[in-house]
């Protein structure tokens, strides 16, 4: 589910013509969200598993998306094909077409959605979806097939829902479970089945942030982007309903209209891009922008959101390299860190690129360790823990052959790798967390912060 920042309300237009019946306007906006069959190709154009869900489009249109995916270029080819009235959607896997087809104005998000979930929940099973699993699990997979959709429609995609009834040891529904599946899967809330009961009522909630930045040898930011996600593991007995609040800028206005702004409502962030679990509630959402939800069972990803703001670099590496021709290359590396004292970095590991060709590598650093790794054509320098406002140094000598060649692999940038815990860049907060039960149980929530680096590079 993605939620726009204020969604416009979209009215349909009709040209004038004969009125149709309401319940065949119905009918007809219902066929527009189906899928006629559903095919896993492997990346030969050879059909591994193929499904046929309504009868109405005939299998051997899967040959000719074959021949249109092997002819064109893998960089133009689109994702929505519509060829001779019938509509191919397919998404690419680990070398594995999964495809879905229809001669119908079929809702392509929808089925998108479809077919990324159908992988999701393939790897949730085999824990690695390639042609060899699908080979070894085909009985699994057709089982799955025909839970996840009917005639054409969506039904349950919920890993831990399919799981019940569905094994890799056995296949059979025992008959003393069929009432509670059926109840499940039929219910308003399918993502969680009824009885849950824990000894210890507990949530744990992360937000976990992955830094995006690209930054020039003269400290300039290039390019910068927070990705978050907040991440829930849901140990709560019954049917809670659970209500969460961030210091979003929308939420406070929202709450707070009319009024003063406070302390936290200055400190307040403005999301963007932001895509829900399906168990939040949309309509609640969009009213009073609250988060409320009644959550799966354990582990699943709440939310996920992006922040395109001015980042600065929470660790700065400065490289001076000093190449002799045909004898040898020294480099001094400065690393510094430039977050609060309060917030210690682990596991950084900083990859320099180094000659292709360079050999007999010497080093000597303030701190950490270092090794040559020669398959990456890089120097690691790898720091357990690192400090906020602290600054090391490591020098690098390494041997070069006497011929050598020009090495473009020079120009590659610095890569870093760390993570903060108890710390986010974006300043994201979770300002409350109710648990509301009819039980009136005594729940604990845990909440956690983590800072990582994603795409983090420092050219030289």
């Amino acid at each position: 589910k993605k939620v726009a920042r204020n969604p416009q309300k979209h009215r349909s237009q009709h040209t004038a013509g004969p009125a149709l019946k309401p319940h065949r306007i119905t009918r007809e906006r219902e066929l527009r969200m189906s899928a006629s069959a559903v095919f896993i190709i492997d990346n030969k154009g050879k059909v591994l598993i193929s499904r046929n869900y309504r009868g109405d489009v005939p299998m051997s249109s899967a040959t000719r998306f074959i021949h249109y995916v092997l002819e064109e270029d893998e960089t133009t080819i689109k994702p929505i094909i519509n060829e001779e009235g019938i509509t191919y959607i397919f998404v690419r896997h680990n070398g594995l077409f999964f495809l879905a087809i229809s001669d119908r104005n079929i809702n392509t998000m929808i089925t998108l959605s479809f077919l990324h979930k159908l992988i999701q929940v393939l790897t949730d099973y085999f824990t690695e979806v390639c042609e060899e699993s699908i080979r070894d699990n085909f009985v699994i997979i057709y089982e799955l097939m025909d839970e996840m959709m009917d005639f054409g429609y969506p039904q349950t995609t919920e890993t831990k829902v399919l799981q019940d009834f569905i094994t890799q040891e056995s296949h059979r529904i025992e008959l003393a479970k069929t009432p509670a599946i059926l109840k499940t899967v039929t219910g308003a809330v399918s993502w969680r089945p009824d009885n849950i009961k824990h000894r210890k009522n507990e949530v744990y909630l992360d937000v976990i942030e992955s830094v995006n930045l690209l930054v020039s040898s003269n400290g300039t930011v290039l390019r910068s982007e927070i990705l978050g996600a907040v991440k829930m593991n849901s140990l709560l007995s019954g049917m809670p309903e659970l209500r969460l609040g961030l210091n979003d800028k929308v939420q406070f206005e929202a709450t707070n209209r009319g009024g003063s702004a406070s302390q936290g409502e200055r400190r307040a962030i403005e999301l963007e891009d932001v895509i829900f679990h399906q168990c939040v509630r949309l309509s609640r959402f969009d009213t009073n922008h609250t988060i409320s939800f009644i959550p799966p069972d354990g582990e699943f990803e709440l939310m996920s959101y992006r922040l395109t703001t001015h980042v600065r670099p929470l660790i700065w590496v400065e490289a001076i390299v000093d190449k002799h021709e045909h004898s040898r290359i020294e480099y001094l590396i400065k690393a510094k860190s430039q977050f609060k004292t309060a917030s210690t970095a682990n596991n950084v590991e900083i990859y320099i690129p180094v000659p292709a060709d360079s050999y007999a590598p010497k080093f000597r650093a303030s701190t950490g360790s270092c090794k040559y790794v020669p398959e990456k054509d890089s120097v690691v320098w790898s720091i357990k823990q690192f400090g906020g406002g602290q600054q090391h140094m490591m020098r690098a000598h390494l041997s070069l052959p006497s011929i050598t060649t020009e090495d473009k692999q020079m120009k590659r940038p610095i890569s870093v790798k760390f993570e903060i815990p108890y710390f986010t860049v974006s300043g994201i907060q979770v300002r409350y967390l109710k648990i509301i039960e009819k039980s009136n149980y005594q729940a604990l929530p845990w909440v956690r912060y983590i800072t990582q680096s994603g795409d983090y590079q420092v050219r030289m």
